[in-house]
């Protein structure tokens, strides 16, 4: 058996030491005060964290693909991720995908066990047939989990490129991907239950990878949900109607109007009425710009991409 106790994660968290013997409301200030330290640790990590950013956007500007793999949070929280991109960013959901061991059912039911075999790793790398333009991305917040290791392994010799997050720095547990983020989040306030702090921290650095890898492909206009699914739920229907009103100055009735006509693409529309053209003639701006609505605003009248 593998003694962890090493590993900060893992060790006892003194401010928390007396927690099942505090008032509840000292016991809440005791939680709150270590989440609050989570966001100064995820920003002493930005630079892994913008190098990682320009390598995915790196391959998906040559047509790979984001894959997360973890086990149990961490797992889940990369599933998580890779699911809220289709609807708020309408990419493909094959581009980015997530990889839990113990597969869908491990969703809902812990699956622990899973989590210790690195061979079923590198089989879910090949079962997506990782690639060279791919980004593999293990998530493990105690940097030990043989699933993540097995499977950035496979995806190092399938030529995909990989990154690494734990919340240990790199001479407790050490790895081989392109770039290794590491979020020092110490000790949990429950000893060794990473979902607290580490957990978060998680969230925190997939929501800004993904976000700006998004960002940087044109999928966002000022802060505007630009790509958003237009037709996915009522809620997002509204949004798109929304954003289309903010970027064109139009009034709820001529934005509606004019969304149907560019078939509930936001870009489109925006397009549509800004610069004057038809919907063809603004798909067509928008593909020769890759699809980023301000170098086809800024172009103006040119029938080229700025």
């Amino acid at each position: 058996m593998i003694d962890r106790g090493h590993l900060p994660t893992e060790q006892i968290n003194a401010a928390s030491a007396e927690l099942d013997a505090l008032p509840l409301a000292q016991a809440f200030d005791v939680m709150n005060a270590e989440d609050r330290r989570i966001a100064d640790a995820v920003a002493a990590a930005k630079d892994a964290i913008l190098a990682a950013i320009e390598l995915i956007v790196a391959g998906f500007e040559r047509g790979g693909r984001l894959i997360y793999v973890g086990a149990g949070t961490s797992g889940r929280l990369g599933v998580l991720d890779a699911a809220e991109c289709p609807p708020t960013f309408l990419v493909d959901p094959q581009r980015v995908l997530g990889i839990l061991a113990g597969g869908d059912a491990a969703l809902k039911r812990s699956a622990e066990h899973c989590e210790d075999n690195p061979a079923a790793g590198a089989a879910e790398i090949d079962r997506v047939g990782a690639g060279t333009s791919d980004t593999v991305f293990g998530i493990t917040t105690g940097g030990t989990t043989p699933f993540v290791h097995g499977a950035l392994r496979r995806a190092r010799e399938r030529g995909a490129a990989t990154l690494f997050f734990a919340c240990v720095p790199p001479d407790v547990v050490a790895d081989e991907a392109d770039v290794s983020i590491r979020v020092l989040t110490g000790p949990e306030v429950i000893s060794g239950s990473t979902r607290l702090k580490a957990g978060l921290a998680t969230k925190m650095v997939l929501n800004t990878i993904s976000t700006l890898v998004m960002v940087r492909l044109g999928k966002v206009h000022g802060n505007l949900m630009v790509d958003v699914n237009a037709r996915g739920c009522a809620k997002l229907t509204d949004r798109a109607l929304r954003i289309t009103m903010a970027a064109t100055g139009l009034a709820r009735e001529p934005a509606a109007a004019l969304l149907a006509e560019a078939d509930w693409h936001v870009k489109t529309a925006i397009v549509m009425q800004r610069l004057g053209v038809t919907g063809d003639e603004a798909r067509r701006r928008l593909a020769a710009c890759d699809g980023h609505l301000r170098r086809v605003l800024e172009g103006g009248n040119r029938t080229t991409c700025v």
